[in-house]
């Protein structure tokens, strides 16, 4: 059999130089796909187990389930396959399950005429961001928001009495800087307050209020989870939080960082469980480079009979490695408990 090398190419037969050219085509075609499976195969065990490890990587289906569809395409244009085509299906169903996932938490069609009751801010500024603690004061209390949840919230220790003037009522950063971690600053008077530990891995990361809003009181709940890699800590954190929950009747309101997509299987469950929505889609909070294209890892929820009538990001993240947000809430006044 005429074999030929490299440089003799040009003076192979025409069968032969097509012959070579399909086998690295099926080597090409064979190794895409062998990686395309086994990203596919990975993401997939959200279906099977909420294995922790993998939590984080859940948050990012959608951001993932769109890569695994331009592979297939390119799959598909190295050669034609059966296989190659199975692997963009799978694709193209992780992308729109995850769309689908999103809108399950949405809130039913907004109803008209609704005023404002109160208007909350929720941003992790980050706790070691010193640089803008000034203009970050400056934001909050120009916000004109009713309840402000600040979490890491260390670099204000030098703003808070100029914060506390603004916003007579505080939990938090009661004593100095090492204690300043969630703060959570109210124009109106608190009816309940309450400082709690959810699971073992930080202290504190949980304040339970209610607010008086006119002769209304509305739950607020700020929450601060870790970071899904982080072991399995933050399910023993959503599985004390989901309890606190549970224990709250009437209006409520949950904010803060919970380090994952509302896809997360994990934050699914206490959504679920805890009958909350949001305003889908979500705005993006993290990472700030990817801008409107990341995820939302930083959430406000509502309860019913409380909803949501705006949520939106703050213009600047002043130094955060988190965007902040903004959202005024209204009640459903045929489903309003007596005030």
């Amino acid at each position: 059999m005429l074999h030929c090398n490299i440089a003799d190419c040009m003076l192979c037969p025409p069968r032969l130089r097509q012959a070579e050219s399909g086998s690295m085509r099926d080597i090409i075609y064979w190794i895409l796909c062998a990686f395309l499976t086994l990203a596919v195969a990975i993401v997939s065990l959200r279906y099977v187990t909420n294995f922790w490890l993998l939590s984080f990587v859940y948050s990012f289906q959608i951001h993932l389930g769109v890569i695994f569809v331009a592979a297939g395409l390119v799959i598909l244009a190295v050669k034609r396959q059966i296989y190659g085509l199975v692997l963009l299906l799978a694709s193209l169903f992780l992308t729109a399950h995850g769309f689908v996932m999103l809108r399950e938490f949405a809130q039913d069609e907004q109803r008209t005429g609704a005023a404002p009751l109160f208007r909350l801010m929720s941003f992790n500024i980050a706790i070691d961001n010193w640089k803008y603690s000034t203009a970050l004061a400056d934001m909050v209390i120009s916000s004109n928001a009713d309840v402000v949840n600040l979490l890491e919230a260390k670099p204000l220790t030098f703003h808070l009495q100029r914060l506390f003037q603004a916003y007579p009522y505080h939990i938090g950063c009661d004593n100095g800087k090492d204690s300043c971690d969630t703060l959570v600053l109210s124009k109106r008077p608190f009816v309940m307050r309450q400082v709690a530990t959810i699971g073992s891995l930080r202290k504190d990361r949980l304040v339970v209020s209610s607010v008086d809003f006119g002769g209304q009181a509305i739950n607020i709940v700020s929450a601060h989870l870790s970071k899904p890699y982080y072991d399995d800590y933050q399910m023993g954190e959503l599985d004390d939080l989901g309890k606190a929950l549970g224990s709250i009747s009437g209006p409520l309101v949950l904010s803060g960082d919970f380090n994952s997509s509302a896809i997360a299987p994990s934050i699914q469950g206490l959504l679920r469980d805890q009958k909350l929505k949001t305003l889908a889609p979500e705005p993006a909070t993290w990472p700030i480079a990817a801008g409107a294209f990341g995820i939302a890892i930083d959430h406000i929820f509502a309860r019913a009979p409380l909803r949501l009538i705006s949520l939106k990001r703050l213009d600047d993240n002043l130094g955060s490695n988190h965007s902040g947000l903004i959202a005024e809430f209204a009640l459903d006044e045929e489903t309003s408990p007596a005030r």
